[in-house]
């Protein structure tokens, strides 16, 4: 009689946590039905490859960076790991809103949403998107582990038919049912997770947005540039530039590249219109998401970073000294190296 209450109590655990487990299903379900059912975001030849979006992730992702820098910077082993974590996210989700295997399915939700955490909760340009999506999907990963599913679900009828797979002691861990934890020690298991994960949450709001204490920041507003490995050689100018801040789905336009002397004369200009005819050729890009001219301006992505060579005549013979390369962006932003040349 007592394991039949307890048996009634999870179920009804799991009818109570049904919403969140057909939401965060379809969360990660929808993800593969927009990669390949509604568009292909799989093929790196098409605009909106799910590849350059992992890229936008790099600049300021949490603990993860090496990972990301390795992927972008391989693209063969970049397609498998997006191709693998699509049919990751179709199967958890699938299953999750089916309620098979609802345990095992929401350690995958813990993994995915922490996977969305550490690379892009740093992103959103009018609210804290991706952080919010990142510790929902924990929590919720954390709570559908200890409910399980309710009656509306594959498990539960499973359990009902008294198949052959829910004899297993694993299926009580691995799909729904009760949990073979004592009753004292399950109530520091839920605390202990429930503050590991609020630290989690509090950590990286502040972390990524300084949302507990001190300045509020938001690097998905403005762009950033950052310049290096400026060097003037062999009548040419080149330098390394890299977009760490801004709107993801929108980039940086570069209006005019400067460089002048410390008198503050101008050596060489390039416009808009220069910029737009870039040579293709003279721009070496280091990911997936790429440098290139664009319409009107030269187009720098998120995350994308590359070497950028300018040949000139005016280069040739220039005194010692420091010289200023300067990068003009739409808005009006402007980032500026100093390069010295020693004779």
């Amino acid at each position: 009689m007592q394991d039949q209450k307890i048996l009634q109590s999870y179920n009804m655990a799991g009818l109570f946590t049904m919403s969140l487990r057909l939401v965060v299903g379809w969360t990660y379900f929808s993800a593969f039905w927009r990669r390949l059912i509604l568009d292909n975001k799989l093929d790196p030849e098409t605009a909106g490859y799910i590849g350059e979006k992992f890229n936008h992730f790099l600049p300021n992702a949490l603990g993860i960076k090496p990972i990301i820098e390795y992927l972008v910077t391989h693209p063969e082993a970049l397609w498998w790991a997006m191709a693998s974590f699509t049919i990751v996210e179709a199967i958890v989700g699938l299953c999750m809103m089916l309620g098979l295997f609802t345990r095992l399915m929401s350690i995958g939700v813990f993994g995915l949403a922490m996977g969305i955490l550490l690379g892009s909760g740093w992103i959103g340009t009018t609210c804290l998107d991706e952080w919010q999506i990142g510790v929902l999907g924990i929590a919720t990963g954390f709570t559908i582990f200890l409910s399980g599913s309710g009656k509306y679900s594959l498990d539960y009828l499973l359990l009902k038919n008294k198949s052959k797979i829910t004899t297993s002691k694993a299926f009580n861990w691995l799909g729904s049912g009760v949990l073979p934890i004592k009753l004292n020690v399950l109530h520091k298991i839920v605390f202990a997770g429930s503050f590991l994960i609020l630290g989690l949450t509090l950590f990286t709001n502040q972390y990524f947005h300084g949302g507990v204490w001190g300045t509020l920041h938001n690097k998905s507003v403005k762009p950033k540039i950052e310049l290096s490995q400026g060097v003037i050689n062999d009548n040419t100018l080149s330098f390394q530039v890299f977009r760490v801040e801004g709107v993801d789905v929108y980039g940086s336009f570069l209006i005019q590249i400067d460089l002048k002397n410390k008198a503050g004369e101008t050596l060489i200009k390039l416009d808009g219109a220069g910029l737009s005819q870039f040579p293709k050729e003279s721009i070496n890009n280091v990911y997936v998401t790429k440098v290139k001219p664009g319409k009107h301006s030269m187009i720098i992505p998120l995350g994308a970073k590359a070497t950028l060579s300018i040949k000139d005549n005016a280069l040739a013979n220039l005194p010692s000294g420091d010289y200023t390369v300067s990068l003009t962006d739409i808005s009006g932003t402007v980032w500026n190296e100093t390069i010295t040349i020693s004779n």
